[in-house]
C-alpha cells in the first residue's frame, strides 16, 4: 500500500513591512546617490570653467556667483588660438601634445623588452636586478632633478623637445607594471610559438605583446598625462616662451591677467581636453590592465 507522504511546504518569504521599502531598493538608491555624487565632484569643476570661459569678466567675478552665462562670448578663446600672440597657447598646446606623444611612444618601446626579460626569461640575477629597479620607485622626483639637468646641458638639448621626451623614459614603474602582466600570461602561448619554430624576439613582439593590449594601452595613458602634466621641469630646460608646454606657459598666462577669470578657466579648459578624449577612448583597456596587473606579485 502506497504511503502518501506530504510536501513540505516552503518558509513563506517575509513580506516588507508596511511603508518600508525593500531592501535591494535602499541599497540601490544608495549605489546611484554614490555614483552621482562622486560624478558631480570630478565632473564639477570642468563644467564650471567651461561656463565660466564664456562669461563676461564682470559676470564671472560676480556676487554672487551665476551659473549659466548671461551673455555667452568666445572672447576669451580668441586671444588663446592665436600662434602669433604674446601669449601663444596654441603653440604650447601642440608643444605638450608633440612632447607627450614622443614621451608615450619611448616609455612603450624601452619599458616593455625590459618587463619582458624579467617576467619571461630566466638569467643569472634577475630578482636582483627587478628589486633595484623597483627600489627607485621609492626615491622622491626631486632627488633626479639637477642630475637629469646636468646631462641634458652635456647633450645640448636644453630648450629643444628631447629635454621633455627622454627624460623619465626608462622609469621603474612602466618595467614593474609591465612585468606584473606579462608574468600572468599563460606559459603555453610561448610553448606553442617554440615548437612552431619562433625565436624569442618573435614570440615577444607576434605572441606576448598582442596579448597584452590592456597593459600596454595604460601605461601609455599614464605616460601621456604625466608628461602633459609636467609643471617643474619644462620651467628648468625651456627658455624661449614659443617652446613652452601649456602647463608651463599657462602660469605666465595666470601672470598676464590676474584677474581675468574667462582668459585663465579657458586656458585651463584647453588643457584638460585632450585628457578627457584619450580616457575617452581607452578606458576600457585602462580598467582591465589595472585589474589584471594588480593581481599577481
Amino acid at each position: 500500500m502506497a504511503v502518501l507522504t506530504r510536501p513540505e511546504q516552503e518558509a513563506p518569504t517575509p513580506a516588507p513591512a508596511a511603508g518600508r521599502p525593500p531592501r535591494s531598493l535602499v541599497r540601490s538608491a544608495v549605489f546611484w546617490t554614490f555614483l552621482l555624487v562622486l560624478t558631480l565632484v570630478f565632473v564639477g569643476p570642468i563644467v564650471w570653467m567651461l561656463l565660466t570661459s564664456i562669461k563676461t569678466n564682470p559676470e564671472a567675478t560676480s556676487v554672487p556667483p551665476t551659473i549659466l552665462p548671461e551673455d555667452p562670448t568666445g572672447a576669451a578663446y580668441d586671444g588663446l588660438m592665436r600662434l602669433d600672440g604674446s601669449y601663444p597657447v596654441l603653440r604650447w598646446f601642440l608643444n605638450s601634445l608633440l612632447a607627450a606623444t614622443l614621451h608615450m611612444l619611448l616609455v612603450l618601446a624601452v619599458a616593455s623588452p625590459a618587463a619582458y626579460a624579467l617576467a619571461r626569461l630566466q638569467f643569472k640575477l634577475r630578482g636582483l636586478f627587478f628589486v633595484v629597479i623597483v627600489s627607485t620607485l621609492f626615491v622622491p622626483g626631486f632627488v633626479f632633478l639637477l642630475p637629469n639637468y646636468i646631462i641634458i646641458d652635456k647633450l645640448g638639448w636644453l630648450d629643444t623637445i628631447w629635454a621633455l621626451v627622454v627624460p623619465g623614459a626608462a622609469g621603474a614603474f612602466g618595467v614593474f607594471f609591465l612585468r606584473q602582466f606579462f608574468a600572468m600570461l599563460p606559459g603555453e602561448l610561448e610553448e606553442a610559438a617554440l615548437i612552431d619554430g619562433a625565436n624569442q624576439w618573435q614570440i615577444f613582439t607576434r605572441v606576448v605583446l598582442p596579448n597584452s593590449k590592456p597593459a600596454l594601452a595604460t601605461l601609455a595613458v599614464l605616460s601621456f598625462l604625466t608628461n602633459w602634466n609636467d609643471f617643474i621641469w619644462p620651467i628648468y630646460v625651456l627658455f624661449s616662451p614659443e617652446r613652452l608646454t601649456l602647463p608651463a606657459g599657462l602660469r605666465l598666462l595666470q601672470g598676464a591677467y590676474t584677474t581675468d577669470y574667462p582668459v585663465i578657466m579657458a586656458g585651463a579648459f584647453v588643457a584638460s581636453v585632450p585628457v578627457l578624449v584619450l580616457f575617452l577612448f581607452t578606458q576600457r583597456y585602462v580598467i582591465e590592465g589595472v585589474s589584471r596587473s594588480g593581481l599577481k606579485g
